[in-house]
């Protein structure tokens, strides 16, 4: 048997994340962000995804594009233990793999077919844009969620919360935003920066910390202190 395999790219995801950093570290954890796959040729076919509606979520495979490429490695550092310690990389969800295959839920809000061009518009999900989608699974919550199982190093969702406050002149400029989504970027930056997208390592400094982010066609600068999550001003790129 051959050592590689071909795998197609179906389609492409369109999502508001332009780069890793802002990303949720798991599908479910910013519920509000909206986002579409695209369906490509030849598989954009109605018949293909007939009665895909009558379910809730999806399974989507995906390739970690925004990584090297042959840059796996075997040892890495999980920010759920606070990018110090390390484990196996198969025992992590580490973009660094062998093979660069992502798994996620997400849930599906409608199904869009327009000519020869159709459309999955998802939400809860944590796909960079532009990721390549390789396959797409119903979500059976009676086979798939199995509630006796263990979660090792990540029992339950991070509890470290936190507030996020605006500054008027980020507030100026989401009442004046031109955009679909003007009415929900609040509420998506609240869902965003309250589960701290920071890196691990650097939560242990106490001074005030400045970041900036990218969603949507915008330049999102915030900044940590005292446990609030402050969006200090908002740009166009």
């Amino acid at each position: 048997m051959s050592d590689t395999i071909k795998i197609n790219v179906i389609g492409i995801a369109h999502t508001p994340y332009k780069q890793k950093f802002g990303i949720p570290r798991q599908p479910g954890l910013a519920p509000g962000i909206p986002g579409t796959i695209e369906i490509h040729a030849p598989y954009n076919r109605e018949e293909a995804f007939r009665s895909i509606e009558t379910f809730s979520h999806l399974w989507v495979n995906f390739i970690f594009h925004g990584i090297e490429s042959n840059k796996w490695q075997s040892m890495v550092r999980p920010p759920r233990l606070g990018g110090k310690k390390k484990v196996g990389v198969f025992a992590s969800r580490s973009t660094h793999r062998p093979n660069p295959l992502g798994l996620s839920v997400v849930k599906l809000e409608r199904i869009e077919i327009k000519q020869e061009q159709l459309l999955l518009h998802i939400s809860s999900h944590d796909l960079l844009d532009q990721t390549p989608i390789v396959d797409i699974k119903p979500y059976l919550p009676y086979s798939d969620a199995i509630n006796e199982a263990s979660n090792g190093y990540a029992p339950a969702p991070e509890n470290n919360v936190y507030e996020v406050e605006f500054s008027s002149r980020s507030l100026e400029f989401i009442d004046n935003w031109q955009h679909e989504q003007a009415a929900n970027l609040k509420s998506q930056l609240i869902n965003i920066l309250s589960q701290d997208p920071r890196p691990a390592y650097s939560k242990e400094d106490p001074q005030k910390q400045n970041y900036g982010m990218r969603l949507y066609n915008l330049d999102i600068q915030f900044s940590i202190e005292n446990n609030c999550m402050k969006v200090v001003n908002i740009t166009q790129i």
